[in-house]
């Protein structure tokens, strides 16, 4: 008798283990990871980490949807949100080799604007970042790069 119900237990374990990798299979969709961007300072943080760190978790979160980026440099540029989160999923889990410092030059209830600058050996970049309240989250609504 004991062996029967160990058999049936072994059975329903291996029903169940069988079910759970098959509903995380290929096919499975990967469950999205949201990132508290509740206040301006987690946003200014996670855009950081998006842009220096390889942070790729919450990159679709992070960015409005009328998102645009702008280069300046000797032809200047402009980015798209979509163009910019699939250049920052391509460089998922690549670090830059620089020193980041950041500095908030404004800051309202629904509206901040910072300053990140990247220091790397032979050039810095300086990135001015608008990052606005869309409903309980912050979102970063532009970017203006610039090289020295």
């Amino acid at each position: 008798m004991k062996t029967l119900v160990k058999t049936f237990v072994a059975a329903a374990l291996i029903a169940v283990s069988t079910f759970a990798m098959a509903a995380e299979g290929p096919g499975a969709k990967a469950i999205k990871t949201n990132v508290n961007l509740s206040t301006a300072d987690f946003a200014l943080g996670h855009y950081v980490a998006v842009t220096t760190e390889g942070e790729s978790t919450g990159v679709e979160q992070l960015f409005a949807e009328d998102f645009n980026q702008k280069i300046q440099a000797s032809n200047s540029q402009s980015n798209s949100r979509s163009e910019v989160v699939k250049s920052l999923k391509k460089q998922k889990g690549e670090k830059l080799n620089c020193t980041v410092s950041t500095d908030i030059i404004e800051e309202l209830a629904d509206y901040m604007v910072a300053k990140v600058t990247l220091k790397f050996e032979n050039f810095t970049k300086t990135d001015l970042v608008t990052l606005e309240r869309v409903g309980n989250d912050w979102k970063v609504s532009k970017s203006i790069n610039s090289y020295k």
